[in-house]
Order: C-alpha cells, then structure tokens, then sequence
C-alpha cells in the first residue's frame, strides 16, 4: 500500500509577544492510500496546525510533507502546478473556502471552471450534481453562504473542495460548528467519499467521530503524539494516560 502523504520529523513554533511557543514538536506521520486517518487531542493540542502544515497553509520551521515520496515544497512554492490539485481542506468555518458575496452554485462552478474545464455550461452542470450529491437543492444552491443553514454550508465548503478532484482531503473539526442533525448528514456524505477511494485526514476532538471513520489514529497532547493506533485498538486498549482519560469521557463507553 502506498503512503500518500507523509510528514517528517514535523515542528512548528509561533513567536508571540517575544517569546517562542512550540506548537507541533518533531512529529512524524502518515497517511496511506484509500484510508482515512484521525488526529485527535484537545484544543490546543496542535492538531490543526499539523492539519495547516499537511496542507502547505502552513510552512514548518523543521521537517518536511512529502506527497507521494516527493516533497510538497518545491522551492518558494508549495503544492505548485498540478499537485495543488492532489490535497484540498475543508475548514471548521465555512466561510473560510465560501465567498459571502457569491451564490451557492458560482461558488462550485468557478472551482470547476479552475480544475476541470474552461466550458461554462458544462461547469455549471458538474456544478450542480455535485451539489445534488451533497444534499443541496436546486433552490438553496442559488442561496448565498449566509443563507443557508451551517450544515448546508460545510457540505457546500466540501463540494467546492472535490471540485478539484482530489486524491486527499484534510477536514479540520468539520462537525464541530454544526448541529447533530446536520452532523449526522455530513458524516453520512463522508462515508460515501471514502467508499469512492477518497484519503481523508480527519482532525477532530469528538471521539465519536473519529471512532466511526477512522482506520487509524494518532492522539495529540501539548503538540507531540502520546499514542497512535489501529482505532479499534486506541478506543479499546489505549495506554497512554492521556488516551486513556479522552477515552474515558465518552458516555457510556469502557475501556477493556
């Protein structure tokens, strides 16, 4: 099975007011084809900086993201050309991949028009079943962003993120500014991406989520990796003290 995307020897440090804070701290990780893989840890674990490095939105002061054996970074620039293609994020917020002032529907088709093709009528069309296939409507897809509901919106923010046909996407907390309702739906639509061969990267601190998607887990505390393992193994027999108390936290769930 071929590795993905693989970050090696990973660390980040912010500077802030004079003083340095090591947000990610030499960690190394791994993604394999057809799989999805969690991190998960508490706010302010460093989860989703590592999920900004993996993705190029964020350079680490050491280490190296290799996608496919090759590094991400090619001189300046970081995914360039037809590899930018190849890794997509979906955010916690929404608005951050939709414009306020666009439609719906000309969100999506200018990220056709970008990756796909130049012809506008078919652009729309891809558009428009690609909406189809993530549960909005013909009538909400002519809606801007701030009409729609926040579900709606994140299944909107996905849409435009497979317009680039990716090989891997990066979702961090995408459940967690959404009701269960609309929860329960986006992990449905998620479910179906993976089924078609998508390699998801799932950055959450719901258990419940990770639990259900996942193949694999690495768990984060104070910016390095405490513990990693087949899911089933890590809700099971965790044995890192701060897996174990996560764990532990889940409604009704015992540790064997």
């Amino acid at each position: 099975m071929n590795n993905l995307l693989e970050g090696i020897d990973i660390s980040v440090t912010f500077k802030a007011y004079g003083d340095e804070i090591l947000a990610v701290r030499n960690v190394d990780f791994v993604l394999p084809e057809g799989k999805v893989v969690g991190i998960v840890g508490e706010s302010g674990s460093g989860k989703s900086t590592l999920a900004r490095v993996l993705s190029g939105l964020q350079i680490p002061t050491t280490g190296q993201v290799k996608y496919l054996g090759e590094d991400i970074r090619q001189g300046s620039g970081v995914y360039k050309g037809e590899l930018r293609k190849a890794v997509q994020m979906v955010f916690q917020d929404p608005y951050s991949s939709l414009n306020p002032r666009m439609r719906i529907i000309n969100a999506v088709t200018e990220g056709v028009l970008q990756h796909q093709t130049n012809d506008k009528q078919l652009a729309k069309e891809i558009a428009s079943k690609l909406l189809k296939r993530m549960g909005i409507s013909e009538i909400d897809s002519r809606k801007y962003p701030f009409s729609l509901s926040g579900g709606q919106r994140q299944r909107a923010s996905v849409a435009r993120a497979l317009t680039a046909q990716p090989k891997i996407l990066i979702a961090d907390e995408p459940t967690s500014a959404i009701d269960q309702s609309a929860q329960s739906q986006l992990l449905e639509l998620f479910g179906e991406l993976i089924k078609d061969g998508l390699s998801i990267v799932l950055v959450s601190h719901d258990l419940g989520v990770i639990r259900y998607l996942t193949d694999f887990v690495y768990v984060m505390e104070n910016g390095v990796f405490v513990e990693s393992g087949e899911t089933k193994d890590i809700f099971e027999k965790p044995k890192n003290p701060y897996t174990q108390k996560l764990i532990s936290s889940i409604p009704g769930h015992s540790i064997k």
